[in-house]
């Protein structure tokens, strides 16, 4: 079993959003000098809470409250959807302790305006926001245009996939034939033996 390691670089940017958000700050300071362990199988990093709601490394001889098991597989989902985070997690410990965590975690914001407008001014600072968002926005614009071009041309000029309307015209086209057949073939046998 691999020790629980502290991320100076992780801590550092978790204690900086942290202290952007007081309320979030309040929450974990009802539980100072618990330690919480994140396991990620290869990686696991244990924080313990400050008086003042922050993180810092805690003593090796401390016990863990609280462990929250994760996949790393299922980061991007729990990315992707914040709210469902802890239903891709298992949770070990101090149940009051893991829910303050989950509040945090689901609020937790980076404000980039903020930190930002320190380096190039509030203006720039809203301005570079703005481009990075409208950035994003149009990857996921080309992304989807190159989806769906893709796809019509699997569809429609180089038909390796077949629409399921296409399927569905085909099957009730084919019951319709067999079953003018099958008229057919009574009418042909009717007329012999007339």
């Amino acid at each position: 079993m691999t020790p629980p390691i502290n991320f100076t670089p992780i801590t550092a940017a978790v204690n900086h959003l942290l202290a952007q958000e007081p309320w979030a700050q309040r929450i974990l300071a009802a539980h100072a000098d618990k330690v919480a362990c994140f396991d990620g199988g290869a990686v696991k990093l244990s924080w313990q809470v400050s008086a003042d709601g922050l993180l810092q490394a805690p003593p090796p001889e401390v016990p863990v409250n609280v462990t929250i098991r994760v996949n790393l597989a299922d980061l991007p989902l729990i990315a992707q959807n914040r709210e469902r985070a802890f239903s891709y997690v298992k949770i070990e410990g101090d149940a009051d302790f893991a829910n303050a965590i989950s509040q945090v975690s689901q609020g937790l914001r980076w404000d980039a305006e903020h930190d930002l407008s320190k380096l190039v001014g509030d203006i720039a600072a809203v301005r570079l926001v703005a481009g990075g968002k409208a950035l994003a926005a149009g990857a996921l614009a080309t992304h989807k245009k190159l989806a769906e071009n893709v796809a019509e041309y699997f569809l429609e000029e180089q038909p390796m996939l077949v629409r399921p309307q296409a399927v569905s015209d085909f099957t009730n086209d084919v019951t319709r034939l067999r079953d003018d057949l099958e008229r057919l073939a009574k009418r042909i046998n009717k007329l012999k033996n007339s």
